[in-house]
């Protein structure tokens, strides 16, 4: 059949040329008889470009996809603001785009991004509700800024507008998120931290660092600012102009008077300054707490009072992937959705979009201590098997439904996103 299939033309060169379409959905429906040979032949030469940061864009995701479904995944890491850049500008250079939602609401406008079949997607109904109807739980409310379900979904194949309620056309494919919160190094510091506001206590002047991405820094300097008690955010993920002025004052005069070390980028250099003591008390992402820990060194990811800034990732398609290269795209979400990346990304302090399937790759230990929020029983390893761990310990902030359901906001891209950009721009050169 493979001989005949060929005769007829349906080569590799085929599929991604005039038949690209009719034979994509014969091999995803297996209406050609015979086809899987053809595809387990041509599937080894297809290459996937990906591209999102650095804490899930990761060398053993691209060593495993090879290993499990036969092709190649080449991964590239940036900034979030270089990857917002790369999504808007350079379609043509990527095939999956790993974005977090807000970056979404910036891309998804530009055309460059497919809308994303549901019916395709084999966990869609074990896929979070957090993603899909907003509510963690039935009765959970929806925090402020860009919340993942209200740009998560459009109405049609050809959708240009975020759709109001679940439709079958996924804007990304949900994968990762959590409860982001304040690092500290709670050996330098000596004393409790339970506010937000500590990150402007001149206590420590020179030893504080923010997250240099405007989108996401913005909403930590929110939290900060009503946790100070002079002002409430009517929305803190979508400003006034005058809130934002607001905002920057504040944390311009602070960073006149000497309270910031450094404004990080990436995740390591979140890393090296906590590591270091160079900084005590930090916007951080959940890998990074992890990579501190792992190197025996204390990091605590604070859980305070105020609540905590969240966000959500997802895998996007570029608008020019069809044919072999579309379905392999398919395929690997599929993979991504059934468990070992999750229970990966878990080890990390990440939550999966799946956490069913997360389960059955991770021990019950490992589970109850990221998920449920229960003491080690053993030593608890990073994803690379180093010790972060030991008996007893329990995760910052408790279980899953403690610390995502104390979300007071989303990282978000506001109505006045230009106008609070050029102000960030202003206090960073300040």
């Amino acid at each position: 059949m493979t001989t005949d299939n060929k005769k007829k033309g349906l080569s590799r060169r085929s599929l991604l040329k005039g038949t690209a379409a009719t034979a994509g959905a014969a091999i995803g429906s297996g209406a050609i008889t015979g086809f899987p040979t053809i595809w387990a032949q041509n599937i080894k030469n297809v290459t996937l470009r990906q591209f999102g940061t650095g804490v899930s864009n990761l060398n053993d995701v691209a060593v495993k996809v090879k290993e499990d479904l036969g092709f190649t995944l080449e991964m590239t890491a940036l900034d979030s603001d270089s990857v917002t850049q790369r999504a808007a500008t350079q379609p043509k250079s990527f095939d999956i785009a790993d974005i977090e939602y807000w970056i979404c609401k910036k891309v998804w406008p530009t055309g460059n991004l497919q809308a994303m079949d549901v019916s395709k997607i084999k966990n869609y109904d074990k896929i979070a509700g957090t993603f899909t109807s907003g509510k963690l739980t039935p009765t959970s409310e929806i925090a402020q800024g860009t919340a993942p379900h209200t740009i998560g979904f459009t109405d049609s194949v050809n959708g240009k507008e975020f759709a109001k309620e679940q439709t079958g056309w996924m804007t990304l494919i949900p994968t990762i998120y959590n409860a982001d919160t304040l690092g500290i190094r709670p050996d330098l510091i000596n004393r409790p931290i339970d506010t937000w506001a500590e990150l402007l206590n001149p206590e420590f002047k020179g030893k504080a660092s923010i997250l240099d991405i405007s989108s996401i820094g913005i909403m930590d300097m929110a939290m900060v600012v009503e946790a100070l008690g002079d002002y409430k955010y009517g929305d803190k993920g979508n400003m006034t102009k005058e809130e934002i002025d607001m905002t920057f004052k504040i944390f311009t005069e602070a960073k006149k008077a000497g309270q910031f070390r450094a404004f990080w980028k990436s995740f390591d250099e979140s890393v090296n300054l906590m590591a270091s003591g160079e900084v005590v008390i930090q916007s951080m992402w959940s890998p990074a707490i992890t990579a501190v820990r792992s190197k025996g060194i204390p990091c605590v990811y604070q859980p305070l009072k105020e609540g905590y800034r969240s966000w959500g990732g997802g895998l996007g398609l570029s608008a020019n992937l069809s044919g072999l290269e579309l379905e392999a795209a398919y395929e690997y979400i599929n993979w991504y959705l059934s468990g070992w990346v999750g229970g990966y990304l878990m080890r990390q302090g990440y939550y999966s979009a799946v956490p069913e399937t997360s389960k059955n790759f991770m021990s019950d230990d490992e589970w109850g201590f990221w998920y449920e929020g229960k003491p080690a029983q053993g030593d608890i390893v990073n994803p690379q098997g180093v010790v972060m761990e030991k008996a007893g310990a329990v995760r910052d902030g408790g279980s899953f439904i403690d610390r995502m359901g104390a979300v007071a906001c989303w990282n978000s891209v506001m109505d006045e996103n230009q106008y609070m950009v050029r102000k960030w721009n202003e206090f960073i050169a300040a």
